[in-house]
């Protein structure tokens, strides 16, 4: 029996409610009228950390690298999200959205990586010059949404484990489980909807953590909830949201991800997916200061590149 609704049609994916990403007159008129709030070009702000090689007992170590590559550390099992150190998330070296601050971990001191996760193709979460270096590095497995594993078979990455929503993988002792997403996948202008988009559950001593990866809000919140229980931690995406009419059903605002961590009811959560590309039409820090007005007490944190949290 499937744990999550249908979402595949034989040749297309698709979201539960039928949400469908703006089209391309949509993306016309937004780009026509944008009037994106003025920031910096550059940030001079991150100083990068170095993380420990291993961590000890039931402690959970969390750091935030940029954008939504979080590096989640536990005794057994190292794990990656949707790692990007790229100067732009985009197709091209001279064109597309350019970072606005460093990573908070350089690639070279990062320890050993048992698993990186990918939520889907999009460029900002699936950059092709960075999984070429983890690959190089060696040790690590690569979990994908169904369909992804095709680009990274042909890039000679892996090992690969490709999944559907519902169906998990042991790597290293932790079991991750791949949940719904409300959004979309493309890499060109013809291949909308051929590959899968999605989440991950992490399991584990010490609770499990929930990447939510890139996603509007929904109802797959609460199907989390009741399939998976409460996590531990949950790692919400705060920005690109601005203009509503265009970003919401593809991306939640600040406001729409505390309720989503109220929904799930984490212990914990973190803010990913800002901070580092303008994306939208909001500032480059609007989302983490909206975040740090409408967040309840200290339960969900805005960390800086190359910060941490630490879990016992």
């Amino acid at each position: 029996m499937e744990i999550f609704p249908r979402h595949y049609d034989g040749k297309r994916f698709f979201n539960e409610d039928n949400s469908r990403a703006p089209g391309f007159r949509d993306l016309a008129r937004w780009q026509l009228s944008s009037r994106p709030e003025p920031s910096p070009r550059f940030v001079d702000d991150v100083r990068p950390s170095k993380p420990p090689e291993r961590v000890t007992g039931s402690e959970t170590r969390v750091t935030l690298v940029n954008h939504s590559t979080v590096l989640v550390q536990r005794s057994g099992c190292h794990i990656l999200t949707d790692p990007i150190w790229s100067e732009r998330a985009s197709p091209f070296t001279w064109a597309g959205p350019r970072r606005r601050r460093k990573p908070g971990v350089e690639l070279e001191d990062l320890p050993r990586i048992d698993a990186v996760l990918l939520s889907h193709n999009h460029y900002d979460h699936l950059d092709v010059a960075t999984l070429r270096r983890l690959a190089q590095r060696g040790g690590s497995q690569f979990v994908v949404p169904s369909g992804v594993g095709r680009l990274l078979q042909s890039l000679d990455i892996g090992p690969i484990h490709e999944l559907d929503w519902g169906e998990r993988v042991v790597i290293a002792g932790a079991e991750i489980l791949s949940v719904p997403a409300r959004h979309f996948s493309a890499r060109g202008l013809f291949d909308r909807y051929r590959t899968l988009w999605c989440g991950y559950v992490m399991g584990g001593e010490g609770g499990s953590i929930y990447f939510a990866g890139d996603t509007a809000f929904g109802s797959h919140f609460a199907q989390i909830r009741e399939r998976c229980g409460a996590p531990r931690l949950a790692l919400l995406p705060i920005g690109a949201y601005e203009p509503q009419w265009f970003m919401s059903s593809v991306h939640m605002n600040p406001d729409e991800a505390v309720e989503a961590h109220r929904i799930l009811g984490a212990e914990n959560s973190v803010a990913i997916h800002h901070g580092t590309f303008q994306l939208a039409d909001e500032g480059l820090d609007a989302p983490r200061k909206r975040l740090r007005e409408c967040a309840p007490g200290e339960s969900f944190v805005v960390l800086g590149n190359g910060e941490s949290m630490t879990l016992a």
